[in-house]
Parts: structure tokens; sequence; C-alpha cells
């Protein structure tokens, strides 16, 4: 008798946790740890999806940034959070850098985080001061290579997706181009601006205004594809680099071992936010294209940015500072 009431109360307990995973996630608020400071794609996009997604839930979505670290400190409290559905994380572009950045990171980039969503991803575009005598990609690699190391490229900070742009386009065009390090890029698009660095990987927003005013010039767009938003952009791909693609993402990761219900459920309802016009319209704003996509193909995603900017990290001798 005793070890059939032992054996009722198990399958009790399990259809109990079976049920409160499936249909009534989220059972509280929802912690999403964003790992910048507030501002940015990456914060506009998780406040954005984050608050339409407590809105469907009927529990608020928590926003909680913790910068840091190039993002590893923000990743880090995620990775160590109970893995019961309730804590998101929306890592920031270097995410996928981060393992070949840094030599002893406190977590295991793939093993103790859990794929949920693509979220967005975007492009940068490429962009020359006036004075530089080159309307294409094609012009500029045969001005590079004609006067080798005459040229400075910007970059808006060690690691970050316009240096690692910089030196794979170095690498893959066979130029001797001089990296310039900023803090940031508003201050990489002053210089720019002004003349003291002759190109630079620039976020499409914070760039295509002073394309449009003719303070800059677009030679091509670092996605395989060209951006709907700028069809007259050529793709550095089709433009001299065949496979030159260098794209960041932000994403949904939940701890390693969270429930596979609340992933699911997670999946599904950003998905439903990413269908929405309104979503597509804001996203175009920052520079970002809408995510989606199943939790197995981020998590193959970032496999595959890992490998790619690894090689990169190695041959270009980059450090974590």
């Amino acid at each position: 008798m005793r070890q059939a009431t032992l054996r009722i109360l198990i399958v009790l307990t399990l259809v109990s946790a079976t049920a409160a995973a499936q249909g009534n996630y989220p059972a509280r608020p929802v912690r999403l740890i964003v790992p910048v400071a507030p501002g940015g794609a990456a914060d506009f996009a998780a406040r954005f999806v984050g608050q339409r997604l407590g809105d469907t839930w009927g529990q608020p979505v928590i926003i909680d940034n913790r910068p840091g670290g190039a993002g590893n400190v923000g990743v880090d409290l995620t990775a160590k959070a109970s893995p019961d559905g309730h804590t998101l994380v929306l890592p920031i572009t270097s995410f996928p850098v981060n393992p070949s950045l840094y030599k002893a990171l406190p977590f295991d980039t793939e093993k103790d985080l859990a794929a949920v969503v693509l979220v967005g991803s975007g492009a940068l575009v490429l962009v020359v001061t006036p004075a530089v005598a080159a309307n294409s990609v094609e012009q500029l690699i045969a001005l590079a290579k004609a006067k080798p190391g005459s040229l400075n490229y910007a970059n808006s900070g060690n690691g970050t997706t316009a240096h690692l742009a910089g030196e794979l386009f170095k690498r893959m065009a066979g130029v001797n181009v001089v990296g310039v390090p900023y803090r940031g890029g508003g201050p990489a698009i002053v210089d720019l601006i002004a003349g003291h660095v002759q190109l630079y990987f620039s976020t499409l927003p914070a760039a295509m205004t002073q394309v449009k005013a003719g303070r800059l010039r677009a030679l091509g767009v670092t996605s395989l594809k060209r951006v709907a938003e700028f069809p007259d952009i050529a793709a550095v791909h089709e433009s001299g680099l065949a496979g030159f693609d260098v794209t960041y993402w932000v994403g949904f990761f939940m701890p390693a071992g969270s429930p596979a219900a609340a992933i699911r459920r997670v999946n599904a309802d950003t998905h439903q936010v990413l269908k929405l016009a309104e979503t597509r319209e804001k996203f175009s704003a920052q520079g970002l294209a809408v995510g989606g996509g199943t939790p197995a193909e981020l998590a193959s995603l970032l496999k595959a940015d890992i490998a790619k900017w690894a090689k990169v990290v190695k041959e270009a001798g980059i450090r974590s500072e």
C-alpha cells in the first residue's frame, strides 16, 4: 500500500509540474537580462519584444541591464541563474566572439545556455569619406593595394563587429589598411567625417543620415544580400569580395536545463511579436531585420559564428583589453 501511494504521489507531482510548465507559464514575472547599458539596438529589441511578451502573458518582463566585460557579466549571471524558465538573456553582438577573445570565461557559451529564438539581425555598411577616390568596393581595394598602409579604418572597440569586419576585409582583400580603435561608434563617425580616418564599417542607422547629407559615401553592405531599405547599395559580397558576410544578431537564451515547455512557449510567442508590422517598422529604424526560427537553428548559428570569428581573432592577433 505504501509503495502504491508513493507511486501515485510521484505521478501526480510529475503531472502537476508538466501542467505548470505548459499551461501556467510564466507563473511569475520574467527577468530579461540585457548585458549593456540602456540604449542601442540590443536594449531596444529586448524592451520592445519584452513589453509585448509581458502583455501576452499577463506577467511583466522585467529588463535588467547588466553591462560589463563585453557582455560577459550579464551572460554569466544568466548561466548561473535557476533554470526554471523565468530568466532570459539577450546577449549583445560580441557574444559569439568572446569565447576566442577571452582566455577564461566563467561560463561555457554553448553548454551553459539554452538557445530559445533569434530576435533580430543586422548588417553593417562600409562607408568612406568623400576624399577617398573610390566609388565601389573594387575601387577601394585597388586604391588600398596601390598605396599600402595609406588608408586607416575606424573600429568602434576591440572585438566589436566593426573591428572584426575591418580585419576580415583586410584578409579577404589582401590589403594593408591600418585599424584605429575608438570607444564606440559615435567617436568613430565623428573622426571619419573629419577625415582623420578614411573608412569604417558602421551600423546603418548611424551612417545613412551622413550618407544622405553627402558627408560620407556608402560602398557596400556586409550581408550576403542587399538590405531592403537601401536597395541601391550593393553587398560587399557582390562587389569584389565573394563570400564576405558580416552580420550581427541578437537572440533569447535561457540557463541550460530550463524546461523545454518554457523554451517552446517563449519561442512561439516571440514569433507572434516578430510577425507584427509594427515590429518590422521599429526594428528597421534600428537597423535590424526581424528574426525567428527554432532553438536548434539559433544554436547552430551561434556555433558557426564562434568558429568563424575564432579564425579571424587568431589571424589578426586580437586580444581582450
